[in-house]
């Protein structure tokens, strides 16, 4: 077999010895060589016209299989759209946009909207990073899921928090 350096097209003897049937192809394990050169393997093709004979046993490094594991069957609990009855709208204005949504998940509802009150359009990727300077709906609203939304500016910008 000849290892050839892809990069700069030089050539080496060496490498894995490869023995090829009509059903099966048996490999040794290949000879590792450290070299800064990337390197493609090619095989020369053998054809045999003798008789087949016995060749001397080999040793072969021995392998581990981890056995295969099966998951246990889990049961999820049924998702919730609802918030708890009685669920209502905490005052939020002027907070910081991660602890609003905070105040609002202690009610039971999880899932609030934000966006920029500047009409930009500007997605809020760092909540801290944005203040609430509106909110529907108002103060002790009953709210469910969805219901609460935030409207925000950045820190630094005009609000008149």
């Amino acid at each position: 077999m000849t290892l050839g350096c892809v990069s700069c097209g030089s050539a080496k003897e060496g490498g894995s010895i490869a023995t090829t049937t009509r059903e099966t192809t048996t490999t040794t394990a290949p000879m590792t060589t450290t070299t800064e050169h990337k390197t493609t393997t090619t095989r020369k093709p053998t054809t045999t016209t003798a008789a087949p004979t016995t060749a001397a046993p080999t040793t072969a490094a021995p392998t581990t299989t981890a056995a295969p594991t099966t998951a246990a069957p889990t049961t999820a609990a049924p998702a919730t759209t609802a918030a708890p009855a009685g669920a209502r709208m905490p005052d939020v204005v002027c907070m910081n946009l991660q602890d609003a949504q905070d105040l609002i998940q202690t009610t039971g509802v999880f899932f609030s909207r934000s966006e920029d009150a500047t009409g930009q359009g500007r997605l809020q990727v760092i909540d801290s990073n944005w203040q609430v300077v509106e909110q529907t709906p108002a103060p002790g609203s009953p709210i469910d899921e969805g219901d609460a939304v935030l409207s925000v500016v950045k820190y630094g910008e005009s609000s008149p928090c």
